[in-house]
């Protein structure tokens, strides 16, 4: 009697083994199929394999604490800036809303390239605002500024994102 060709490949014999041993679990009662229960929406299945628990809790949004001042007035947060955007520069874009205290182009230590965000320092809050919204969105050479008042990380209300 000739044999099939298939019958002599191990790999494929050892596979069928296997299929044939999962089916006799399930026919046994010793494997059971996982799937879903309408009533309860949970998983049904073997007894050694519990739902996994929910880790996230829900935690409420703190509500969101009104900037403060710093010592020197109004921080303002500059960001996506040009690379080549300089201090004086900065500062000239905000001369016509107010008073400046400073404006600063924060850079790498080892190399003083920008790091592409900058803070301007106001005195008076009306005067930081208007220039909050005359700014944001401002194109710089080449870019889109994003002014706001910064959130300091100290401040209970802070996000650090």
């Amino acid at each position: 009697m000739n044999m099939p060709e298939w019958l002599n490949n191990p790999a494929l014999l050892a596979g069928i083994a296997g299929a044939a041993g999962l089916a006799a679990g399930y026919a046994a009662g010793r494997l059971t199929a996982r799937k879903s229960c309408p009533a309860n929406g949970r998983q049904q299945g073997r007894a050694d394999q519990r739902p996994r628990m929910d880790r996230r809790r829900d935690i409420p949004e703190r509500p969101a604490q009104p900037p403060r001042p710093g010592p020197d007035g109004w921080e303002i947060y500059v960001g996506n800036l040009s690379y080549d955007l300089t201090s004086e520069q900065l500062r000239a874009e905000f001369d016509p809303f107010g008073k400046v205290n400073s404006a600063r182009i924060i850079t790498y230590g080892i190399n003083n390239r920008s790091k592409g965000f900058g803070f301007v320092v106001m005195p008076e809050l009306a005067e930081a605002e208007k220039a909050v919204a005359a700014l944001n969105d401002k194109e710089i050479l080449g870019r889109k500024m994003r002014v706001n008042i910064a959130r300091h990380p100290d401040s209970k209300g802070a996000r650090r994102d």
